[in-house]
């Protein structure tokens, strides 16, 4: 008997992609498989799927099939070569995921049974803002499952004892033995009658009812380190949910809010700080004394200082999260224009501008501004 195209079998066109061709296999995989279809010629058709499959995604093979059809490959090895293709990934598709495969010996799949890690928690933090600046030392309280102090931890009532499932012998499993093409295939489901833990609990406890944990809120002292800031999350290893079957407990994550102060502002390391001065201190300049994290410090406001003017106290900052020197902080000059005079303050003024003059002069662009022109920037 002749064999058919090898493209006609996986039903594609001759200028058909790898994908295509994945795409195509895969399909008639899950319709031929004789495991799954009642087809008479099931375990026919895969097989010559398989062959197909096995020349036309091999680029040296398909490449000689092209040219010469079915004697350019037949001394090339026709048969199945799934070098391209995950057998377990179209097999978990076949059968949703419930097998362990095993090529020859037979393999066993994943023990529902098995440890498993706990899962991780989530607590929110509020600090101030010289907590978050300075570092800390918070206590968290928080509410997780624990093993039961009733029953230790056994979810037997006290006095009595759980027994081994006779079911399936302890394991927490049953599995199922199959053949196929592929050779043995191993299908392990959670035992129905213990549900997988291997044990029956006869006689529950009444404080846990069998579950073997109960709710309690504990507290842990946490030492908040120098620098952190809104969005900064800390962890805190093996604080979470407790794990199954004998697995690591999960972490527990503090996320980090730092509420707002009432003068400063924070710009990475450094600390921002508005300070507003009158006309006669801008221009006659003076000695003011300004807040800074740690406490008033005195500075000098040089006399003709203008608005926006920016004074800068080194190492008066956040400190490095990861260490080293704190940043600075930057004292941002307002100057503030009075609304209203008293008699006396309006008649020094307007001495003072007889002393000034009343011609106002528009200030020349500097030379970088000039620059900007003629650079085009």
């Amino acid at each position: 008997m002749s064999k058919r195209d090898y493209y006609e079998v996986l039903g594609v066109g001759r200028n058909a992609s790898k994908d295509e061709l994945k795409n195509a296999f895969r399909n008639l995989a899950r319709q031929y498989h004789p495991d799954v279809s009642k087809e008479s010629n099931a375990e026919e058709k895969f097989k010559e799927i398989n062959e197909a499959y096995g020349v036309l995604s091999d680029d040296q093979k398909r490449a000689a099939y092209d040219r010469f059809g079915h004697a350019g490959v037949d001394g090339m090895g026709a048969g199945p070569d799934f070098s391209n293709v995950d057998l377990n990934d179209i097999l978990n598709e076949l059968f949703g995921g419930a097998f362990g495969f095993g090529f020859g010996g037979g393999s066993r799949g994943r023990r529902s049974n098995m440890p498993r890690r706990g899962a991780d928690l989530q607590y929110n933090l509020t600090l101030t803002f010289e907590e978050a600046v300075f570092g800390t030392e918070k206590d968290v309280k928080i509410t997780r499952d624990e093993e039961c102090g009733t029953c230790n931890g056994s979810g037997s009532a006290p006095g009595t004892s759980a027994s081994r499932c006779s079911h399936c012998s302890g394991r927490g499993v049953v599995r199922e033995v199959r053949q196929s093409l592929f050779g043995q295939m191993v299908q392990e489901t959670a035992c129905p009658v213990c549900r997988g833990a291997g044990e029956v609990i006869s006689d529950p406890c009444s404080n846990c009812r069998g579950s073997k944990m109960e709710r309690k809120m504990i507290t842990r002292t946490v030492t908040i380190p120098a620098g952190v800031d809104t969005g900064n999350q800390i962890r805190l290893s093996n604080e979470g949910q407790p794990g199954t079957n004998g697995g690591p407990r999960g972490n527990l994550y503090l996320a980090i809010k730092v509420k707002p102060h009432k003068f400063f502002r924070r710009r990475e390391n450094d600390i921002l700080l508005d300070l507003n001065i009158n006309v006669a201190q801008a221009t006659l300049g003076a000695e003011v004394k300004v807040p800074t994290l740690d406490g008033d410090e005195n500075i000098t406001i040089p006399s003709g200082t203008q608005p926006g003017k920016v004074i800068t106290l080194r190492n008066k900052g956040v400190p490095n999260l990861r260490g080293g020197s704190r940043g600075a902080q930057h004292i941002m000059i307002n100057v503030q224009i009075p609304k209203k005079l008293s008699p006396e303050q309006r008649e020094l003024f307007e001495q003072l501008a007889e002393t000034l003059g009343i011609e106002v002069q528009p200030e020349e662009r500097g030379f970088f501004d000039k620059l900007k022109d003629v650079l085009g920037g």
